[in-house]
């Protein structure tokens, strides 16, 4: 990516932080991503620069929006065989009009691997002594990032915006009315589905898809539909597939290519989640947008086509030109 870093260093103060339009009704900020609900059942999902970690935004990382959007793009294209998705266009390599979804309160968290660093990853609580994890038992003796015997499930219940997911098994998902018991089959059976998918394209190009998460929402037939993003690097991790079993051997990190690069250099400098982050410097978010970039080369064997300029004022002319804006 060095043909880049001169892009990446002009990029740095022209990140897209925000994407309010006063002009659109029924704004709404989440983490990354600035979304609209218009009247007639669409809505405006504008993928931002922004990062987080530790369900806390911390900086802008260039051209990160755009990378996000055009992996979920790809993604959700490859797998419309597998479940519907909520996308109707792309005006902008930022933005996707969607269909309006009720959405369902649960995230179903697919896992190959004894991984992870956050709350409700299974590594940590299973580092804590804890052998029942999600309703799955767990015999001692594991060590980190080791390969599961079998792909399982381990949904979160979805916070708000600022709080935190919540561990929950298949049993209390349909107890507590979250989910009936026939809706919780089919989004097992589409989740595992999907990260199958994964899993076996990214093997072709040299990675392992180690786990990831899905949302779901029902369209206005009651039909489950996919929505939010699929295996972004956000979403998943991704390792390295030839250098896995060297470093594994060894107890070494992994070679990824996902946001878990900024949760570790943030947990290095002693923070997880509780009082105030380090500031990531413009060395680290180049990096994360290298490696962002580097995963989209990997996954859709196509040249990662910066849009350079400032980024604002082209998804306002976007938008204009498709009709969302006046």
């Amino acid at each position: 990516m060095n043909n880049l870093a001169l892009d990446f260093k002009g990029m740095i103060d022209n990140c897209l932080t925000d994407a309010e339009f006063t002009q659109l009704p029924n704004f709404y900020r989440g983490k990354v991503r600035d979304a609209y609900d218009l009247p007639d059942n669409r809505r405006v999902m504008v993928a931002t620069d922004r990062q987080s970690a530790f369900d806390i935004v911390l900086a802008a990382v260039p051209f990160k929006g755009q990378v996000l959007n055009e992996t979920a793009r790809f993604w959700f294209e490859q797998t419309e065989d597998i479940c519907p998705n909520h996308v109707i266009s792309y005006p902008d390599p930022n933005i996707i009009i969607s269909r309006k979804l009720d959405m369902l309160p649960v995230e179903m968290v697919v896992r190959s691997y004894m991984t992870g660093s956050t709350n409700t990853s299974i590594w940590p609580m299973y580092d804590r002594g804890e052998r029942v994890l999600y309703g799955h038992n767990f015999p001692d003796g594991l060590v980190k990032n080791q390969k599961l015997p079998e792909t399982i499930l381990t949904p979160t219940t979805k916070a708000e915006q600022g709080e935190h997911d919540a561990p929950i098994t298949a049993e209390e998902i349909v107890e507590q009315n979250l989910l009936t018991a026939e809706q919780w089959d089919k989004l097992a059976a589409l989740s595992l589905a999907l990260f199958a998918r994964g899993q076996e394209m990214v093997a072709k190009n040299g990675l392992i898809l180690v786990d990831t998460k899905y949302e779901f929402g029902l369209d206005e037939h009651g039909t489950i539909t996919l929505a939010d993003e699929i295996h972004t690097p956000d979403s998943s991790r991704y390792w390295v597939a030839s250098e896995y079993e060297d470093r594994f051997s060894r107890g070494v990190g992994q070679n990824m290519l996902d946001k878990e690069n900024i949760r570790q250099w943030l947990l290095d400098r002693g923070f997880s989640g509780d009082g105030i982050p380090p500031e990531l410097t413009d060395e680290v978010r180049i990096s994360l947008a290298e490696q962002y970039i580097e995963l989209f080369e990997l996954l859709t064997d196509k040249k990662f086509i910066p849009q350079n300029g400032q980024v604002a004022d082209r998804i306002t002319h976007n938008l204009k030109k498709t009709g969302y804006l006046k």
